[in-house]
């Protein structure tokens, strides 16, 4: 279940997978991330538990969940990644990888890919116009589109079950990931970004729809939780309505 480092250094040298070095590095280059990483999501995997990893990308996520037993549902829609996941995790049978985006319906959807910058490549042309000119995001292009198949997690769950725990980070189209659940889950997470606050206000109101309570966020790649207690919506909608601009990104999370 731990990747093989020689197969880490395999995609490393691959001049296909130059764009995915960054994200490489982060993933698998440091065992103190890792570790840290483990122990943050341990709170909501246990073993043998099922676990969708939605918007996998290089599955550093993936990774973590299989270092805690659990089993694993990779959904990425970009070749590339998809490739480099199935390199990395191909040999093992308790992960599963599903070339596809999610949304809030089956059939096809837009990709637009940033070739220099992988990890933010969208479905969600929306995201692409909150982040034109903004701080932190200078810079950046999507430079390709591709069609991809769309799915959802009311899909992934009839074909593979009932997850303990959805990981869900699409770049600005959270919220039609989740307009495609009607299971109640134990808990999940979902990204959020300063450019675009109403995607997640909008992911935070559907969450409720589907009867969860408690809420709570981690800002950045932080491995902790940022509120020492767990929050109603409302107060959760707040923070995130004052967090600065500067924060970027983060994660909530929501429990019943």
């Amino acid at each position: 279940m731990f990747v093989n480092p020689e197969v880490v250094a395999a995609l490393r040298a691959d001049p296909a997978a130059t764009s995915l070095l960054p994200s490489l590095d982060l993933a698998y280059g440091d065992p103190g991330r890792a570790a840290a990483m483990d122990r943050f999501y341990a709170q909501f995997v246990r073993p043998r538990d099922l676990v969708f990893d939605v918007g996998a990308h290089v599955g550093d996520r993936t990774g973590s969940f299989r270092r805690l037993d659990a089993r694993v549902v990779a959904v990425e829609p970009q070749p590339l990644c998809v490739r480099t996941i199935r390199a990395l995790y191909g040999g093992d049978e308790q992960v599963a990888v599903v070339e596809a985006a999610c949304g809030a319906a089956t059939g096809v959807l837009e990709l637009h890919i940033n070739s220099a910058n992988p990890t933010i490549s969208t479905v969600s042309s929306h995201f692409i116009q909150a982040t034109d000119g903004a701080d932190n995001w200078q810079g950046e292009v999507w430079d390709a589109r591709l069609d991809v198949p769309a799915t959802t997690l009311d899909v992934l769950i009839a074909t593979h079950g009932i997850p303990a725990f959805v990981k869900i980070d699409v770049e600005g189209f959270e919220d039609a990931v989740l307009a495609g659940l009607s299971h109640p889950l134990p808990a999940l997470s979902f990204e959020f970004t300063t450019v675009e606050r109403a995607v997640a206000l909008r992911a935070l109101d559907r969450a409720t729809e589907l009867g969860f309570t408690r809420f709570n966020l981690a800002v950045g790649d932080a491995m902790t939780l940022a509120e020492p207690a767990w929050l109603p919506a409302t107060a959760l909608a707040t923070i995130l309505d004052a967090l600065p601009h500067s924060a970027n990104s983060g994660d909530v999370y929501c429990r019943p």
